[in-house]
């Protein structure tokens, strides 16, 4: 039976932060942790838009170690990160027209290409079994480092166990793999906090966002691509029915332990509202959160036992890159109930709100 739990001691592998700024790598601390990931090791280590957790992509036993230290469904395929697309070339049989210009105009970056997998590229697991595979190069100077210095594909989903809050910084990592991976790549906070956009080319040459992600619809058009918009689900049985096309696409993602509830409408209407429930909430002995949009100075407005600012209203980055972080601090304050603020569906705020209502279960009121 495969095991979660390495054999020994988790190991932390810490890159300063003034290497980062210039991007000067410690090639030979990485070489370490490539050591470990070229031996079937379990690796998390920083992209730019969250902390993946690594695996050589072509090592069956690694791959179901990475399952089973996540509780990952087979099912759910996983992303293929390599240093350049000539490595993309040798895990992909086919690339298309369209395809080459993704990749020339956002790799390095937070976009993921689905494309047809070469024959025993990559173990079946990584694919589920499938005929494609999803593949990115990340922007991230660290992750391509380390990906350069390892000279293998490797698959990594988001470092955490299924279901929870994406990490964004080392302690996330720790909170939920800390006894069943081999070790960290320390590289500070992840500088998105939202996930890679994933998309398919199709027989007309139309991309297929499968996945929202911080390269928005809008980015993707404004390029002179077709691109085929899909919209946030609405109920997680539409996304249940079939196989999915992408990773982190069909199962209940980004969930904190407490009851996550998303309110849309205008800032006053949506103000009182949530201030009824939490007091609601409080006079049942409930502890609550909200996570608001309002200034800075004026979050005191509301009263509940945590009221985290996720961002000036209207600004979706500052949002995106901090909502994980703050879903993870209700779960340290045992927060039964939290209540969040809507932002507008488009562009990076696409992506937001897909991963809001995942991790809500979808339980969003609309005033």
């Amino acid at each position: 039976m495969t095991q979660a739990k390495p054999p020994h001691a988790l190991k932390i592998w810490r890159i300063d932060d003034k290497d980062i700024a210039h991007l000067r790598m410690d090639t030979q601390t990485l070489a370490q942790a490539a050591v470990c990931l070229r031996a079937g090791g379990l690796v998390a280590f920083p992209t730019e838009t969250v902390y993946g957790l690594g695996a050589d992509a072509r090592n069956a036993e690694a791959i179901a170690r990475l399952f089973v230290a996540k509780g990952r469904p087979s099912d759910n395929p996983l992303i293929v990160h390599v240093s350049s697309v000539a490595e993309a070339e040798c895990i992909v049989s086919q690339i298309q027209d369209v395809e080459q210009r993704l990749m020339a105009l956002f790799w390095p970056g937070a976009l993921t290409i689905v494309m047809p997998v070469r024959a025993g590229a990559v173990c079946p697991a990584v694919i589920a079994n499938g005929t494609r595979v999803a593949v990115r190069v990340p922007a991230h100077p660290v992750a391509l480092e380390l990906l350069r210095v390892a000279g293998i594909p490797i698959a990594a989903p988001s470092a955490n166990r299924s279901g929870r809050p994406s990490p964004t910084c080392v302690q996330h990592v720790r909170e939920d793999l800390n006894d069943r991976i081999d070790g960290i790549v320390d590289a500070g906070e992840a500088w998105m906090g939202i996930e890679s956009t994933v998309v398919e080319v199709d027989g007309d040459q139309t991309v297929h966002v499968l996945r929202t992600g911080a390269v928005t619809a809008e980015m993707l058009i404004a390029a002179g691509f077709t691109v085929a918009h899909t919209a946030l689900p609405r109920h997680p049985v539409a996304e249940m029915s079939t196989a999915p096309r992408a990773p982190g696409t069909k199962y209940k993602h980004y969930a904190p332990k407490g009851k996550l509830c998303v309110v849309e409408g205008a800032p006053r209407t949506v103000h009182r509202y949530i201030q009824k429930r939490v007091d609601d909430d409080a006079s049942a002995g409930l502890r609550t959160a909200v996570l608001t949009f309002a200034d800075q100075e004026n979050i005191a407005a509301y009263r509940a036992d945590m009221v985290i600012f996720l961002g000036p209203r209207g600004e979706v980055a500052p949002a995106a890159q901090r909502l994980y972080g703050a879903l993870r601090a209700c779960d340290s304050a045992d927060i039964a109930c939290i209540y969040t603020e809507a932002t507008e569906r488009t562009g990076m705020g696409a992506a937001y709100m897909d991963r809001l209502l995942r991790a809500a279960s979808y339980d969003c009121v609309c005033i």
